[in-house]
This record gives structure tokens, sequence and C-alpha cells, in this order.
């Protein structure tokens, strides 16, 4: 994976504009740390950052490519899984290579096919090609929005990037933030609408879609979005399609030249995902599979099961480990680590964001780094075959707003009365809902109840699921790590969507049908385990190291989270007893000590950023 950014200027020669092109391209150094690279040209600069998996000697980027009187550049950051396929249909088309890794591929693609490439790529991508000839560039996302990309329409410029910092650091783009943005911190967050960039002239560009930048302004398409059909394949042949898709997407994903991890929490996905990796290793003779488990000192001694957290990880870890006999690399993080990295992980994301999952993950990804280049996850496989608990609560079904934000208004009375009544933040969240569900493509004749589903089903992969994929990409590229997540394969993210549900809980279960397609993969107890999410830790030690954070910040005047809160209402739920609540104020895991968290990271992003509100 890498980071890429760049702009575009019809109004000026920007060969002499570098010195900005490398502030913007260092910013992404994390995200790439073997190689940099920059190309200019007259009104056109793009900048990249490497990190080496596919054919580590070559493929350095911007990667340039010149057919008959054209010139092509690109920068790409992503991995296309069918890049072998491709590169064969391209060599038998008189397509020649110079390298083998699949950046050469798609480029040539483009080459070949042109914009209509995206259509044939399996894969994980963001990134922007510049015809010279044309004077036009090209920027496309993956179907499910793995890879990031923000864009920047400021000051009549067109800028993008990887991430908002790479476009931050250009000097025609000032951190400001407006009532939209502070609404999406505040009553959305850490979730973000599809599309929203929080910072003032920041847009992201969506999954599924492409855009054209030329002379005559700038186009955007969207190439892929889920469909609705129906289903025609009965239980069993159902169970087997979803089978086969997934070990195919998981071969695929194995494919590197750098050393693969996989990350496992003894849990159905990233056990299934754990099995079929080292069957694949030992059919190939690559020898055993690494694994990395995260944990936290003394959890064994404070875990108590709730409905969102019904049991601990490392039974079922060492159970997976010692039936696989993979090479397992247990890590643990204390408290004081915990909360040091909640600043660390704030500014890898660029925003406040889901406070010690985030950070955890971050220091998890950075310890795998030193054994692994790119692991493998089970991420998203709730969001597309109906894991989480609110797919199966009543009373998440007919709440009427998002499932994992239904402490809304509890958040809205931690606002200051002047910043509420200029955001509306029970407005924003519902008008953002009303539009998610009038997205849904329904069948025609659905009843009422596959009609509630299926928009539970489309609000977590298009809503909730990015949540995770932005984390997962932030954390894991911040420490140079490639994090690949196969359930996110748009083949079986398609065939799923349009399961029944009754077929979806086969057998009475949630996530029914995939427990099916993995038996005799799995042990039977792993199999019928469950579910239990990404650990976070359950030491008193760290509510109370999290709520000194956000009490120093309200006894200091200068902080600047303090004309945006309710400091009085803030004071009194830090001095109560609520505060070691376990119930989610969003999602599963963001409960009582990360809303402290997560306010604290409020405050590291306004400070750092030198955020301007207004």
């Amino acid at each position: 994976m890498c980071g890429i950014t760049g702009w575009i200027d019809w109004t000026r020669n920007l060969t002499h504009a570098s010195d900005s092109l490398e502030r913007m391209t260092e910013t992404l150094a994390l995200r790439g740390p073997d190689a940099a690279g920059t190309w200019i040209s007259s009104h056109c600069a793009l900048g990249h950052r490497r990190l080496s998996v596919i054919d580590p000697e070559n493929g350095a980027q911007p990667m340039i490519r010149h057919t008959g009187d054209d010139t092509y550049v690109i920068v790409y950051n992503g991995e296309l899984y069918n890049a072998l396929e491709l590169r064969a249909e391209l060599a038998s088309r008189g397509r020649q290579f110079t390298t083998s890794c699949d950046t050469e591929v798609l480029l040539v693609a483009y080459m070949e096919w042109g914009k209509s490439c995206i259509e044939r790529f399996n894969g994980i991508f963001a990134f922007a090609i510049w015809s010279q000839t044309e004077q036009e560039l090209f920027l496309a996302r993956d179907r499910l929005g793995v890879k990031p990309l923000f864009y920047s329409r400021a000051g009549g410029l067109f800028l993008f990037g990887s991430e908002p910092k790479a476009i931050l650091a250009h000097p025609a783009v000032a951190p400001e933030v407006g009532a939209e943005g502070l609404a999406e911190i505040f009553i959305m967050g850490p979730a973000r609408t599809p599309g929203q960039g929080v910072y003032k002239h920041l847009t992201e560009l969506k999954a599924g879609q492409c855009m054209t930048v030329d002379r005559s302004g700038v186009r955007v398409t969207t190439y892929w979005k889920l469909e609705s059909k129906e289903h025609e394949d009965d239980v069993e042949t159902t169970a087997k399609r979803v089978g086969e898709l997934l070990r195919d997407t998981t071969e695929r994903q194995l494919i590197s030249d750098v050393p693969v991890g996989t990350l496992l929490s003894g849990g159905l996905d990233s056990s299934a995902l754990t099995t079929l990796a080292v069957r694949y290793y030992e059919q190939t003779g690559q020898g055993k599979v690494h694994t990395y488990s995260v944990d936290y000192v003394d959890n064994d001694k404070n875990f108590q099961a709730h409905a969102f957290q019904p049991n601990a990880d490392e039974p079922w870890i060492n159970r997976m480990t010692t039936h696989l006999g993979t090479i397992h690399h247990p890590i643990q993080f204390d408290t004081p680590e915990l909360v040091s990295a909640l600043r660390d992980a704030t500014l890898a994301r660029d925003l406040p964001g889901m406070a010690d999952v985030d950070a955890s993950l971050l220091l998890f990804c950075r310890e795998i780094k030193k054994g692994a280049t790119v692991a493998i996850s089970g991420e998203a496989a709730d969001e597309i075959f109906g894991g989480y608990p609110w797919f199966h609560r009543e009373e998440a079904l007919n709440a009427g707003t998002f499932p994992w934000s239904l402490a809304s208004s509890m958040r809205t009375e931690l606002l200051s009365p002047d910043i509420a009544e200029w955001i509306k933040p029970l407005d924003y969240i519902g008008d953002r809902y009303s539009q998610a569900i009038a997205e849904v493509p329904h069948l025609d004749g659905e009843s009422e109840a596959l009609r509630k589903m299926r928009q539970m089903s489309y609000l977590n992969i298009t809503r909730f699921m990015p949540t995770l994929l932005d984390r997962k990409d932030r954390m894991s590229m911040a420490a140079g790590l490639e994090v690949r997540v196969p359930f996110c394969d748009h083949r079986l993210v398609e065939y799923v969507w349009n399961i029944p549900w009754d077929i979806k809980t086969a057998g009475d279960r949630e996530k029914g049908i995939l427990r099916k397609s993995l038996k005799g993969v799995l042990p039977d107890d792993v199999l019928t385990r469950k579910k239990s999410p990404y650990p976070k830790t359950h030491n008193p030690n760290y509510l109370a190291a999290v709520k000194e954070k956000v009490i120093a910040i309200l006894d200091d005047p200068s902080s600047p989270l303090l004309p945006l809160i309710n400091v009085k209402k803030v004071r009194e739920l830090a001095e109560s007893d609520s505060a070691k609540s376990n119930t989610p104020w969003f999602g599963q895991l963001m409960s009582g000590p990360q809303l402290f968290a997560y306010l604290y990271q409020v405050n590291v992003w306004l400070k750092e950023y030198k955020i301007v509100v207004g």
C-alpha cells in the first residue's frame, strides 16, 4: 500500500511548485516508508510514498508510460487481486510489461481500455492517472471504499490525497470546520457521512466512484453500487457458493512478495480466514502461518461479560493456534501505552476516532509490522452477513435512526447551547438517516419485515462498515502495515447482499449461512461461538486516566474544546458513577471510558490542527 497526492492548476505553471508537492507527499511518509517520488508538469503535480509489497525492486511511482504521442503517469494506492489474469489478457493484446507489479498492470489496463478498466478490477485501490495529451486527470476508488481518497476544489485548484493531511499541507487549504463538520464530529462521529470530509472545502470520493478533471471542470460518476435481485439458490447451494467465494478471495489476498500474517481473535471470521491461509500455505509449500492477537494487561481480572461482549478471546485464540499449529504472537498493552497512543491515533486519522479502539489497533499494527508487512483481517463480515446484535433486536430495527447511534440526545446535552443551536445535531442525524434510507434498493413485493432487514444491511454496509475500514486503513498504514480484508471482495458482497434473511440466518443463528459454509473447515465449538467484537480494555485504571485527561482540559481556560461543550455537564459526568457504564453511546464498544477518550481526542484535534471554527 502507499500514499498518493497531487493537484491540478490550470492558471499557472507548476514546474516551480516542487516545494509544495514535497510537503504534501511527505505528510504520507508513514503510509509509504520504503520510497518517495514526485512528478510535475505545467499543470499537474503528482506525489507518491511507497510501501513495497509486490516486486519491491521495481514499480517505483509515479510510474510513467508512453504510447504513441501520449504520456501517462500514475500514482496508486492498493492491490489488484486479479493482476495476473489482467496481465495475461493484456499481453495477449500485444501489451508489454517491464515489471511484475500490479501498478503497471493497472496503468496498462487504462491505456488499453480507458476509464472502463475499473469494471475489470478485483481489488482495493485509489489511484490517479494523468494523460499528458488529453490534459486530463482520472481518479477512482474501489467499490467498497477500502482505500481512501479525498479531494478539494479550493482557490480554483483541484487537490487530492490519500488522507486529509496531504491536502491540508497545501497553502491554498486552511483547516476550517463549519456547522456540518462539527455535526459530523459531535453527533455522527466517529462515523462519517459518505462523501463528508469534515473540513471545509474537503470532500471524500465515495466508494464505487470515479472522477475526471479537465479544463471543463470536475465530473463524478458512480460505477458500482449495490443492486437488489432475486436470489435463486437454495440453502445448500448458497452455503457452497459462499464458501467458494471466501476461499478464492482469501487465496488471492495471500499473494505477496513480503511476509504475511493474520489477525486472530478466535472468533468465526478471523478463525475462518486463518484456517484458509494455513491450508493455502500447506498446499503451496510456504511454511507456517504467523498469527497475531491483541489483549490488555489485567483484562483477565477485570473482564465482565455483557450483551455486546459476551466472552473473552484468549481461550479461543489458544484453541485455534493449537488446532492449526500457527506461529502465534500474543501482544498485550497496558493502560499508559493506550492513553499515550490516543494522540497518535488522532493524528493518523486526521480526526477524532474510535478512542482506545483506534489507539490499541495502532499499537497492535506497530507490533505486527516487526514481523510482517501484510496482514489479513476479518473486517466487514458482520456488516455483510448480519452479525451485529442490532440486526436481531426489535428496538434497534424500529429505532428510526442509526442503530449504533442510539444515544444522540445524551450527546446533544454535552454541547454548549450555542453550538447545539448552530449545528442542530438531532436534525442533522435525522436528515442523514433519511438520506441513507432513501438510497436502499428494495425489491418489488418485499414484506415489511424483509424491507427492514434490507435497510439494516444497507445501513451497515454503506454507513457503519466505512467507519471500521477507515480505522483499519489509517491505523495500519500509520504503522507501514498493509491490512487486507477478504470479506470486502465485491463478488462476495454482491452475492450475500441478495441472500434472503431466512437463509442468511440458517440454523436460527446470526451469520448462519457463513457458519454453514464453514462446516468442516472450523472446529464445531469455534463454528458456533457467539460473536465478540474487537477487544477493549476493562481496566479501571483506563477510565481513571481518561477522566483525568478530560478534567485537565476543563481546568485549562485555553483548551479549544471548551467553547464547544457544556463544561458543567461534562464535569458532572466525569464525577459521576455513570461514567462506568457499559451501555454504548456509539457502536458496540464505545461506552463510558470511551466518551472521555473521544472528548480528549477532539481537543487534541482542535489544538494540533489549529482548527478554525466558523
